[in-house]
């Protein structure tokens, strides 16, 4: 079976970098949804725990609830209670889903400064917050999202002036945050309540050149094992499609990774591992083949020199990663 590793210490070690940014563990919110960007949910939220974080941000209430010994502070972005939540804070992205929302829960209202997703208006803020409180919720924060915090257009600043607009005229009794990794890191002095860190604690966080360059190592690795070894001739062919050709005799081996594991199908005839070894035709739903004979082949250990041969982020390759793969934490 294919198998993940994900180093402890390269992920303290980006913890460390995080925390002197932001300035302390406390304004640290990690990242966790989406099997925590494929790394596993409770194998990092196990690390984190030990680390001393003690904020997490999920998508999901069921995620939420599969860690929720392990913070006391637990964001739901993308899901409504059907019950008051004790444990957990949830989400309002839109005006008309707080009367969704049942009396006491405790919510975090999201404004919508330029990104066009999800949030309320700045116009609907005044009323929302009516609405929170006739509908007997209790909210506790307002946030944003940025949508171009690594990148150079102006965006950026732009959002993060009519946060602070905004942030002016309300109670100072409510907290705040903004940022993602990307935003931290273009902060000089970082004062928001907390910080939403996530692709930057797994160590594949990337800004233009022209942005300060920080030493995030990247946490997860992942192995394939031979299935199969076979010596071919020259002419012969490999895959579906016959797209590898050998131009002369070559020892092809298959491996138990696929694309229903999530390797992507783009990196199909072209891609290579970080020893050089080089993938033979296309990807298959449960294998792929390489010119090695090797009993276990590390396929990758830095999910951003994947994105390149797959034409995509680093999120996406992490992310497609399936959750029955096993995950040992080294």
């Amino acid at each position: 079976m294919p198998r993940i590793t994900l180093n402890k210490a390269n992920f303290f070690h980006n913890l460390d970098v995080i925390v002197k940014q932001a300035g302390s563990k406390e304004k640290i919110a990690l990242v966790l949804k989406d099997n925590a960007y494929g790394h596993g949910l409770i194998e990092m939220a196990t690390l984190a725990k030990e680390y001393g974080i003690t904020k997490a941000v999920v998508r999901l209430e069921s995620e939420a609830k599969a860690i929720e010994k392990l913070f006391g502070y637990i964001l739901v972005l993308g899901d409504t209670p059907t019950t008051p939540g004790k444990n957990f804070l949830y989400t309002i992205n839109d005006i008309n889903a707080i009367k969704k929302f049942p009396a006491e829960t405790e919510v975090e209202l999201k404004v919508n400064t330029g990104m066009g997703r999800n949030g309320i208006s700045l116009l609907e803020v005044d009323e929302a917050i009516d609405l929170i409180k006739k509908q007997g919720l209790i909210l506790n924060a307002i946030f944003t999202h940025h949508s171009c915090a690594d990148e150079l257009n102006g965006n950026y600043e732009l959002q993060k002036k009519r946060f602070e607009l905004l942030k002016k005229r309300l109670p100072s009794s409510l907290h705040f945050h903004s940022c993602n990794s990307a935003a931290l890191f273009r902060e000089e002095d970082f004062c928001e309540d907390m910080a939403r860190v996530g692709i930057a604690a797994y160590g594949c966080l990337e800004v233009p050149k022209t942005f300060n360059q920080y030493s995030f190592k990247p946490v997860l690795s992942l192995y394939a094992s031979k299935n199969s070894t076979r010596m071919l001739d020259k002419n012969d062919c490999v895959g579906y499609g016959a797209t590898f050709c050998c131009k002369e005799g070559c020892v092809v081996s298959n491996y138990d990774f696929g694309y229903a594991d999530g390797f992507l199908r783009s990196c199909s005839n072209h891609y290579q591992t970080p020893q050089g070894v080089a993938i033979a035709g296309r990807i298959s739903m449960d294998n792929s083949s390489f010119l090695s004979d090797e009993e276990e082949l590390l396929i990758f250990h830095d999910a951003r020199s994947v994105a390149k041969f797959a034409n995509t982020i680093s999120y996406e390759i992490l992310t497609s990663l399936k959750a029955h793969l096993q995950r040992e934490i080294v």
